[in-house]
């Protein structure tokens, strides 16, 4: 292997462990009461963040009032992702992760567990990898008391 593959190589690398660190960031400011001004720090400018049930916002506006209303209806949560399959081509990237986390919603005070998978393109830009478009698909949310198998 000559030395222009393996800096190749370990560029794709430390790209990997960016984009892990740039999820890990996510799941804590959700975990952080949702913060609304923080959470656009992570995505591009055009950035989208999607889910069922909860539809389709683009830009830091949409995706800031997004959290706002996560802020109102959550008044806790624990994000744990984990099985992260992450393919780096370039500035681009794709990533899947499955999610499963204990949430309050703050109506009736109503513990629940939420699972999910992520599917999520990356952009780097100016040397930062962002989210270009997060997708949260719902696998399960059940009532803490009576679990997901009923």
């Amino acid at each position: 292997m000559n030395l222009s593959d393996l800096e190749k190589r370990i560029t794709v690398l430390e790209d990997i462990e960016a984009i892990k660190k740039l999820k890990a960031r996510y799941c804590a400011i959700c975990d952080e009461d949702h913060n609304p001004a923080k959470i656009t720090t992570l995505f591009a400018p055009d950035g989208i963040w999607e889910g069922a049930g909860v539809g389709r916002h683009q830009g830091h506006d949409a995706i800031r009032k997004l959290f706002q209303s996560f802020q109102e209806r959550i008044s806790f949560s624990q994000h744990n992702v984990m099985n992260p399959i992450i393919d780096v081509s370039g500035d681009r990237a794709t990533g899947v992760w499955y999610f499963i986390g204990p949430f309050t919603m703050r109506n009736g005070n109503r513990p629940m567990w939420l699972g999910a998978r992520y599917e999520d393109d990356y952009v780097k830009l100016n040397g930062e990898w962002k989210f270009a478009h997060l997708r949260a698909i719902g696998r399960m949310s059940a009532p803490y008391e009576k679990g997901w198998a009923k």
